[in-house]
């Protein structure tokens, strides 16, 4: 195991760099990219970093340098034999050769296209424009970056034997958050906190810690990277990605209100029935399963990321027994601002009504919080959107308006068109 403390004091940057792997991603942006270069592989996209974290100032606390340095080390990257291989012949949710010959071999050859970073006040502003295929993929990478520069930033303040102290602090937390977890019956667990983790090691780490401490409990990671080391299962299906922008390529106003449906059309067609888990809150989960077909009820489940969560799995369930489904055979993945405590409360509140399991992310890979002067490593919300398609701008309504993106106009008008009423705001965790 990784002496991470003494890594981190004796930090070699040949040795750590950020990102290590065009596969150190999450799952199911290889498996948008794959539906993406079937489908729309001509769209052009503008990808922008935002921090909805104002009072996080990153431009002061990560030297530009440093932070171009990473960015063109992840430029350098290509898939080596053993990722290529595992990604052509390892069965992924039951399926072999989930990922086909032409996009693979299109992967094989990928370098990630140029970036524009500017400075702007205490931010950084940082975007990726190309095709959608290609520039999709810098999403995960670049938050990954800037969260640990960000830690890094802290650290290389602090001496030897505090990072000891510190990391055997978090390691504390981790695996007291881990035995708390045990006392749940039939938890379904996995690692979704690639994309805000305070290190790529610390999430190797953490994903270790789960595998030895929860056994059956925890079913795998979003990190294809991590997945493939440590032989447990790459975990992902879709992301509000796929409706933002087949949205905004809408031509009209019927257009855009089938646009999240065509979404789902195309990825059935994609993966042949696998992988059906509907993503309904991109513009509201209630208007978006009032208006859904019928086929969509048949598929195994659905992703709550916003809102109330549990508002929204009953929002679920009511809309399965509406069309003649079963609820308790149906998959309730929530992954939204979790922590142990309401993991136990949906569990408990849901167990039996559905097959609930939990996509656990920043407050696994990035809690460290009050172990620092100053909380100054405590996880911050930070994302990587698509915020433009062949020119137009992309919006994301979501079940909390504190989530919502775009401009004012547009977003007036999708609510009007999706039947968006009162939101109940919400914090946002990370």
């Amino acid at each position: 195991m990784v002496d991470i403390a003494s890594r981190v004091w004796n930090h070699k940057w040949k040795i750590d760099p950020i990102v290590r792997s065009l596969i150190d991603t999450d799952f199911y942006k290889l498996l948008m990219c794959q539906s993406v270069f079937r489908n729309k592989p001509e769209t052009q996209v503008t990808f922008s970093l935002i921090n909805r974290s104002k009072h996080i100032p990153l431009a002061d606390l990560i030297d530009e340098g440093e932070l171009r340095e990473q960015l063109d080390h992840i430029r350098s990257l290509s898939l080596s034999r053993g990722e290529s291989t595992w990604l052509r012949g390892n069965t992924f949710y039951g399926k072999r050769q989930m990922f086909r010959p032409d996009f693979m071999e299109w992967f094989e050859g990928l370098r990630l296209p140029p970036y524009h970073l500017e400075r702007k006040g205490d931010q950084y502003e940082l975007t990726f424009e190309g095709s959608w295929p290609e520039v999709m993929l810098w999403e995960i990478p670049a938050l990954a970056v800037l969260m640990e520069l960000r830690s890094r930033a802290v650290l290389d303040r602090m001496g030897r034997f505090e990072l000891q102290v510190l990391y055997a602090r978090g390691m504390t937390r981790v695996w007291e958050k881990i035995e708390a977890l045990r006392e749940i019956p039939d938890l379904s667990i996995a690692d979704f906190g690639t994309r805000r983790r305070h290190s790529f090691l610390w999430q190797d780490w953490c994903v270790q810690a789960m595998q030895e401490g929860l056994g059956d409990a925890f079913t795998g990671t979003s990190n294809c990277k991590i997945a493939m080391s440590r032989e447990v299962e790459a975990i992902g299906t879709n992301a509000h990605e796929l409706p933002m922008v087949y949205a905004a390529l809408a031509k009209d106003d019927a257009a855009l209100a089938q646009a999240p449906y065509d979404v789902l059309q195309d990825w059935h067609d994609e993966h042949e029935g696998n992988l059906r888990i509907i993503l309904p809150d991109t513009y509201g989960t209630k208007g978006f399963l009032d208006n859904a077909p019928d086929w969509l009820a048949g598929w195994t489940g659905i992703r709550v990321d916003s809102g109330d969560p549990a508002v929204a799995a009953q929002t679920a369930i009511d809309w399965w027994k509406s069309r003649g489904e079963d609820p308790s055979e149906k998959r309730v993945i929530f992954s939204d601002g979790l922590d142990v405590a309401k993991i136990k409360e949906l569990h408990q509140q849901f167990a039996g009504k559905v097959k609930a399991s939990f996509g656990w992310g920043t407050l696994l890979t990035n809690d460290f919080r009050g172990l620092v002067p100053d909380d100054a490593l405590a996880p911050f919300s930070l994302v990587c959107k698509a915020v433009k398609a062949n020119g137009s701008p992309t919006v994301k309504l979501s079940d909390n308006p504190n989530k919502a993106m775009g401009p004012q106009s547009e977003i007036d008008r999708y609510k009007r068109i999706f039947g968006v009423g009162d939101q109940a705001a919400q914090k946002v965790i990370v």
